[in-house]
């Protein structure tokens, strides 16, 4: 029984995700052994505080002891799960819309399960659970410190001199907070004042139905908010996701800023600091290599949602930085995802340089090449999978030839003008979606055209419908 999308479990409420499935994945995480201790928060969805006590429940009948942390970002947990030598978990669907919900699981080292767990979990699921015996029940505790100690430990490690500025100072480091309405609403503005900064927030209180913004901190989402965010003249726009491992960038001039030149601006600072591997994610775009190059290190890439395992498999001590568009793993800081310490690294780095962060890419040289993502919402959701291939097999030929095929998460098609195409199955939706970079905005729009018209004619030939298609 396949359970586990690319980060976690995620699904429909009721008809994928309920409190009967949370019951026994608590019996099932229990089972694995890996701890007597589990870390519980949630997200703000209005499903989440009920599946978080069925999970309890499931957790409870094994003998495994449970940390109740409340209302939560998903890297708390992660946080706490290292620091506390527990299985850490957060209800949550992320960024998916409200009528989602799911879990995400992290091991006591802090990183989230790799594949060989969650088959494990995925086995035991596919079994008849026995609850054991009533004195072998476990203990639940409340603990809402644990989001005090992770906030004390950021601010720790990023002092700047930000933190010394009077109020009268801070106004000149003015930075737009957009939490969603999601899990970040109280330490993400924190976080930024604490730092130096001064916090004006946006969506920064919970909503269980995200009226105001999805929870996905998209391209096209976020600039339908510009006008708004810049009147605030701010020196960037932050903006999360549900539970706090995305973080896109605004800035008051560009706009969005794309996210692997995000990457790439983190890789340059950290390297100096901490030698090592530079791991990212199949999706990324040439910006990282170049940039990473100029520096003396080394680019490997690895599968979608999974770059954590391979952080693992090498040593922290091995690898500088991991990451995917929205995502950072900063192994100087631990091997989870963190939306809120990049929050925080680009804040200081604003607060040091009193610029914006648009003009801190461009002292730090970071590339700016055309690029695109598009998501074709597919229905049936049966055929998504036979579509992909279809799709697989014109892109051989439709776009050029390829100079080099790599097949390791979905399909990535690189050319020799260094253009470059990925396909891949959204891992929580019945979604196809593209990812394509090139040197100019001519290649950029014959590739989106390029591919309009090869799932369209697809979806013909089919019977599909193309139910909608979403930029970024």
């Amino acid at each position: 029984m396949k359970i586990f999308g690319t980060a976690g479990i995620r699904g429909l409420y009721p008809h994928v995700v309920n409190p009967f499935f949370a019951l026994r994945l608590g019996v099932a995480i229990g089972k694995l052994g890996l701890s007597k201790r589990s870390l519980v928060v949630y997200d703000t969805r209005k499903t989440s505080p009920l599946l978080s006590y069925s999970l309890i429940s499931g957790l409870l009948s094994t003998g495994m002891e449970v940390v109740m942390a409340g209302l939560a970002p998903t890297p708390v947990v992660a946080y706490g799960a290292r620091k506390h030598r527990g299985v850490g978990i957060s209800v949550t669907a992320s960024h998916n819309p409200p009528e989602y919900n799911g879990f995400k699981l992290y091991d006591p080292e802090g990183y989230e399960f790799t594949r060989s767990l969650e088959a494990r979990i995925e086995e035991f699921l596919g079994m008849d659970l026995t609850i054991p015996p009533w004195y072998e029940v476990a203990e639940a505790v409340w603990y809402e410190g644990l989001r005090k100690e992770y906030l004390e430990d950021i601010l720790g490690r990023l002092k700047t001199r930000g933190n010394e500025l009077g109020s009268g100072e801070r106004s000149k480091y003015r930075v737009v907070v957009d939490c969603a309405g999601g899990a970040t609403y109280q330490l993400a503005p924190l976080i930024v004042k604490e730092l130096g900064g001064k916090p004006l927030n946006v969506n920064c209180s919970p909503d269980p139905d995200f009226v105001m913004r999805s929870p996905e901190p998209r391209k096209d989402v976020l600039e339908s908010f510009f006008e708004t965010y810049i009147s605030f003249k701010p020196l960037a726009v932050f903006a999360l996701d549900g539970d706090g491992d995305r973080l896109s960038v605004l800035d008051p001039k560009l706009g969005f800023i794309r996210q692997d030149r995000l990457l790439a601006l983190f890789a340059k600072l950290i390297l100096p600091e901490k030698k090592g591997r530079i791991i990212v994610s199949i999706d990324t775009g040439r910006v990282v290599d170049e940039v990473v190059e100029q520096v003396g290190g080394t680019v490997e890439r690895y599968v979608l949602g999974k770059t954590h395992e391979r952080v693992k498999e090498l040593g922290e001590e091995n690898v500088a930085m991991a990451g995917e568009p929205w995502k950072l793993i900063d192994t100087r800081w631990g091997p989870w995802v963190d939306g809120l310490w990049q929050l925080g690294l680009l804040t200081s780095l604003i607060i040091e340089r009193g610029k914006t962060i648009g003009e801190i890419l461009l002292d730090e040289k970071i590339p700016d090449y055309p690029w695109g993502r598009v998501s074709y919402l597919i229905e049936p959701s049966a055929l998504r999978d036979k579509m992909y291939f279809e799709v697989v097999e014109e892109l051989k030929g439709e776009l050029g030839e390829p100079a080099r095929i790599i097949d390791i998460d979905g399909t990535r098609f690189e050319y020799p003008d260094e253009s470059w195409v990925l396909v891949r199955k959204s891992g929580t939706e019945p979604k196809l979606r593209f990812y394509f970079e090139a040197k100019n905005r001519d290649r950029i729009f014959a590739i989106e055209r390029g591919i309009d018209r090869i799932i369209t004619r697809i979806a013909e030939k089919m019977g599909a419908k193309i139910i909608s298609k979403t930029i970024g």
